[in-house]
């Protein structure tokens, strides 16, 4: 067992968040041939498996590795779900909050290039608080999780629908992929500061 390797791939499937990792990716990203992938993939799984404490394991689907909560936890998370922490809401999420209500359904690789940083750190904070959920998955490669909000969304933020949202106010050469324009807007319409306050409870 090379046990480096397992890291190694840990390291990077956790990274890689929801969207997980194809065997074609592992070994391009390890340097290693499919067969020491496959096996390094195989032995990380028995390890998840046969250590009863690790809260997560390994899955394949969609044609990606991803690492996931195990099963036995559900109520434990649930619970969690169910009391999300007080703590008021950042810039970040604020502003992947802002790009997904406007952009739904929305993948995380779009919402990072309108950023140009990663969001798996809101996205998961968003999660945990409700105000977004999966919606499906793209039909591109790899199946992609689809983000949206929640109806925890439209009640913190006092709206009835989607529709509700107040409309982007673009100028001529305003493209609407420009994250200051989806966070001023945002903060405007729902009297959030910048210290990511306002409406969030």
């Amino acid at each position: 067992m090379n046990k480096r390797l397992l890291g190694m791939i840990e390291s990077f499937l956790f990274i890689a968040g929801d969207e997980g990792l194809t065997l074609k990716q592992l070994t391009a990203l390890t340097a290693e041939d499919e067969a020491t992938v496959l096996q390094a993939l195989q032995d990380l799984l028995d390890t998840y498996e046969e250590e009863i404490y690790r809260g997560i394991t390994l899955k394949h689907y969609g044609g990606a590795y991803r690492l996931v909560t195990k099963a036995e936890f559900a109520e434990d998370i649930k619970r969690l779900l169910e009391n999300p922490s007080p703590q008021t809401i950042t810039k970040a999420s604020l502003e992947v909050l802002a790009i997904i209500a406007y952009k739904q359904p929305v993948t995380r690789v779009e919402i990072d290039d309108l950023r140009g940083v990663k969001s798996e750190g809101p996205l998961h904070t968003l999660i945990s608080r409700g105000f977004i959920m999966e919606k499906g998955r793209s039909e591109g490669t790899g199946r992609a999780i689809l983000y949206g909000t929640t109806d925890l969304f439209l009640d913190r933020f006092g709206l009835k629908s989607i529709a509700d949202l107040p409309p982007l106010k673009l100028e001529e050469d305003d493209e609407v992929e420009s994250n200051d324009l989806f966070m001023t807007q945002f903060q405007e319409a729902f009297e959030i500061d910048n210290d990511g306050g306002g409406n969030d409870t």
